[in-house]
């Protein structure tokens, strides 16, 4: 049996597939081949439940569909279910199983307010679900993250004051609407008295030097420093992850990681709370998780996915967050 499993994008969304890509290799023994976009490559590449990936752009996108042709599928997993993945379920004439998206219920909630969300039921719970049908359950071994050897940090790769342990600060996030103040940021972080590494990409390079700037010693900028599996493997080095609704909050809780979740216009009842498998929850007398949101704002959730700058001009849902609440958060995970 050969089963496609398709999920273009993004990193969080990828990461959150691989209970799927694992659970059904090892329990039909199909091989299990991934289509993502080009841009997400390393999440895929070293995970060993995944038999042959492609990676799509604009560029090969003919190409790739005529190999994914050739490999004549029994299945296809759609996680993705938007136009695209349309697009290409149609060119394949395969039997497919597509992830439902509650598209309608989102829409309830972020344009009238009613919130007719299934109640505690994980994005990851919803995707197991399209595979039901092909006998296959949850394993409850939580999420997967595999880091190549090649990109596994070394101590030289950190001040040493930092190598005997740090707490990872998740500072961007990939919408503004997501992502605390560069100044409650700093805030944060000076009322911790520990050792703090700035996790985000190149384009967080620049706050995280004016954050670090409050004290250089005790907090050392990693944005735009590392690719992203070096990014994880500083995630998976920290004794617990401050973040955003971001990617790097998914490859965490892959690695088990504590966490603290800091939500501004998106909310947790979507379904993309901190995951972790219910094999580890078992031996955990408390959720390794706080969350940290504003409640009670008429206006929140205002988007599914977020915006650039908050559509109604005051951005209350992140600026009425308090140091001492993420504070008090931290304390519980620590």
């Amino acid at each position: 049996m050969k089963i496609l499993i398709v999920r273009y994008s993004s990193i969080g969304d990828i990461v959150l597939t691989t209970p799927v890509i694992r659970c059904v290799k090892k329990q039909t023994g199909a091989q299990v081949h991934y289509v993502t976009k080009k841009a997400f490559k390393t999440i895929i590449e070293s995970n060993p439940y995944v038999d042959k990936a492609f990676y799509i752009d604009e560029e090969n996108y003919d190409s790739i569909v005529e190999q994914l042709q050739m490999e004549a599928y029994d299945y296809v997993i759609d996680l993705h279910n938007n136009v695209r993945t349309l697009k290409l379920k149609r060119l394949l004439k395969r039997k497919t199983f597509s992830f439902y998206k509650l598209n309608i219920q989102k829409w309830l909630l972020t344009a009238l307010k009613i919130n007719v969300l299934p109640k505690k039921v994980h994005i990851v719970d919803r995707y197991m679900d399209t595979v039901r049908s092909l006998g296959v359950k949850n394993d409850g071994a939580g999420l997967d993250y595999f880091i190549p050897e090649k990109d596994q940090i070394k101590d030289s790769d950190l001040p040493l004051s930092h190598v005997a342990g740090y707490i990872g600060v998740v500072i961007g996030a990939a919408l503004g609407t997501k992502q605390l103040p560069v100044e409650k940021i700093k805030a944060i972080c000076a009322a911790i008295d520990h050792p703090l590494v700035l996790l985000g990409g190149k384009e967080d390079a620049a706050n995280g030097e004016l954050i670090a700037a409050i004290d250089p010693i005790k907090i050392y900028n990693a944005c735009g420093k590392f690719n992203l599996n070096e990014s994880a493997d500083l995630v998976r080095k920290s004794k617990f992850i401050i973040t955003h609704d971001t990617g790097l909050m998914h490859i965490a809780t892959a690695f088990n990681k504590r966490v603290v979740s800091i939500w501004g216009n998106t909310v947790p009842d979507f379904g993309m709370y901190p995951y972790y498998g219910e094999r580890f929850l078992q031996t955990r007398s408390q959720l390794p998780y706080e969350i940290v949101e504003t409640k009670g704002l008429w206006c929140r959730p205002c988007s599914k996915i977020g915006f650039k700058t908050c559509p109604r001009g005051h951005f209350k849902c992140m600026k009425r967050i308090t140091v001492e609440e993420v504070m008090e958060a931290v304390k519980k995970v620590w």
